[in-house]
């Protein structure tokens, strides 16, 4: 693309936003800006679009917001029953959020599209239910997740109530290109409710969907009893989880719930945290005062789409210990499982899947169940996916999915990770081991000596800009170029690459993978650590996944610290 024509054009059209207008004025002796801005455009894919706030192409804007609708329009309409179906849309607390979830709504409406939009915030999971609950073509959530305050994005759901996938998002890409940034029509609000095509959600669908998931819960009578005595502190993170989260617990019994009140009303520029990703230790760090404060039990924090859950839990010596996504995966596996053995009601179809980039432990909890474990690529969309052929074929019952990245789902009841849904469950699990004398920090301990010490690190790489990109692609290429036969010593005995779609054994022997194409190199060592890179599909970053296991919890901790100064080194080199 031709970056001073583009950055000439969008100056030169009547319709571009003032706001916008004046800040490209504002760099009109700034070349390098404007190339950033209108070198490309933001990509649509899988997860939909994600960028920073701002004027041009490379940016999210309300005409970049527009012309998707557009296209997403255009793609609905080849369905027979898409127009009358409908989208619904939600919204989170970041700058714009409201106006683009508006914007798209009124742009639906204008091509004779059905629109069912929520008034106020709502997450992610609650979106993914509505599109099932109200059967819906196709629905639309307005957020940059965990990104920073400066991003924000435009993520497209279908009537499975999982993110499009890539054929559809493929296809949606191209009606997209065929529209025109500032030719895109959008209807009068009042006009678009008269007519009937924009429908604001009301209250009944938030009762449906707190009613679906109370009824994943494995021990409601004692939750019901003791819920009370529980203490917990909660943090949305300045995001749309503090209605939904306060409700789902208090409808369930525990009501001794301590709100950081620093974060609890919605704020896109996130003030108290660098970033509003519970996946960060620091974002409990106004959380962590409070619970000693209040004599809490267990910390529960949400980013601002409610989709990430991240949860600290108090140990013995009376601190705090932050899980990882891989460790609250791994409870709520071990608690669902076990319980529901317990009871006699573990259907011997079940299923769990999890990203291939997440603990093997869940791999030794479920074999310990005799579940299946499935793995699936990055992208919880993949999830989605198994569920809707689990319920196609019959063949096997899901029980539960989830991602190292703090997300999490048990049922069915939506398709996309759910923080509220996975509170609720990991509150219950600290109320029926409260019973029993123990904290889910001490439950974690036995699981260790049950299953194996299981750990795992990450390390991203961010690298902005076009540049950025170029250096990730070029270290990709790299090392399929020259594959490593070691980290620190320890022999990789073989290796996947997912862009070829291939597995090749140190012996030489070769196996086509049945995932789809991606572009992931995952390694598998000796002693049964591995290791994955992969790029990120949603921010500007490389992603380095290792894990390990070993009997002692001093081993696991030596080669798992030796694996990642070599992986690192590696890759720091070839990023330089």
């Amino acid at each position: 693309m031709d970056y001073k024509q583009n950055y000439q054009a969008w100056l030169a059209a009547p319709g571009l936003d003032p706001a916008l207008r004046q800040e490209l004025e504002s760099i009109s002796h700034n070349p390098a800006e404007q190339e950033e801005r209108f070198y490309t455009e933001l990509a649509f894919g899988t997860a939909g679009l994600r960028g920073i706030l701002g004027a041009g192409t490379n940016r999210m804007n309300v005409h970049v917001v527009r012309r998707a609708t557009q296209g997403l329009a255009d793609y609905l309409k080849t369905f027979p029953d898409g127009p009358e179906r409908g989208v619904a849309i939600a919204y989170d607390s970041r700058h714009m959020s409201d106006v683009f979830a508006r914007e798209s709504a009124l742009v639906l409406a204008q091509n004779g599209i059905r629109v069912y939009l929520y008034s106020t915030l709502h997450s992610v999971p609650q979106l993914s239910f509505t599109i099932l609950h109200l059967h819906c073509k196709a629905g639309i959530v307005i957020t940059a997740s965990h990104n920073p305050p400066a991003y924000n994005g435009y993520k497209v759901y279908w009537e499975h109530g999982g993110q499009a996938g890539p054929e559809q998002a493929n296809e949606i890409l191209r009606y997209i290109q065929q529209a025109d940034y500032f030719s895109v029509a959008a209807m009068d609000a009042e006009a678009a409710q008269k007519s009937g095509l924009l429908q604001m959600i009301g209250q009944e669908v938030d009762e449906a969907y707190y009613a679906a998931i109370q009824t994943l819960l494995l021990h409601p009578d004692l939750v019901r009893e003791k819920g009370k005595e529980l203490r917990l502190v909660y943090t949305p993170l300045h995001g749309s989880g503090c209605v939904p989260v306060r409700q789902i617990l208090q409808r369930i019994g525990i009501t001794n719930v301590s709100i950081v009140p620093e974060q609890e009303k919605p704020d896109g520029d996130f003030p108290t945290v660098k970033a509003p990703n519970p996946e960060d230790p620091a974002a409990f760090a106004l959380a962590i005062p409070l619970a000693d404060q209040v004599g809490a039990d267990a910390i529960l924090a949400t980013d601002p789409d409610s989709d990430r859950l991240g949860a600290a839990f108090r140990r013995r010596d009376g601190g705090f210990t932050v899980l990882t996504g891989n460790q609250i995966g791994s409870l709520l596996i071990h608690y669902i499982l076990s319980n529901r053995a317990a009871k006699g009601d573990l259907p011997g179809n079940g299923l769990v899947v999890k990203s291939l980039v997440s603990t093997r432990m869940a791999d030794a909890i479920c074999a310990h169940y005799g579940v299946e474990i499935r793995d699936v690529l990055t992208g919880f969309r993949f999830i989605s996916e198994q569920i809707a052929q689990c319920e196609a074929t019959g063949e096997h019952t899901f029980l539960f999915g989830f991602e190292e990245s703090y997300g999490f789902l048990a049922g069915t009841f939506a398709r996309d990770k759910d923080a509220i849904c996975a509170a609720m469950l990991l509150s219950e699990a600290c109320v029926y081991y409260r019973e029993q004398g123990k904290t889910l920090y001490d439950v974690l301990q036995e699981m260790y000596k049950t299953y194996g010490y299981f750990k795992e690190s990450v390390k991203s790489y961010t690298l902005e800009g076009k540049a950025g990109l170029e250096k990730i692609a070029g270290a990709m290429a790299a090392l399929r170029q020259s594959p490593p036969q070691d980290f620190a010593g320890v022999p990789i005995l073989a290796w996947e690459d997912y862009k070829s779609r291939t597995r090749k054994e140190k012996g030489g022997s070769q196996q086509p993978l049945a995932l789809p194409q991606s572009d992931v190199l995952r390694y598998f060592l000796e002693g049964g650590a591995w290791m994955c890179i992969r790029p990120s599909g949603t921010e500007p970053k490389l992603k380095l996944y290792i894990g390990a296991n070993a009997p002692a919890e001093e081993e696991v901790d030596a080669l798992l610290s030796r694996l990642m100064n070599a992986a690192d080194e590696k890759l720091s080199s070839l990023l330089a």
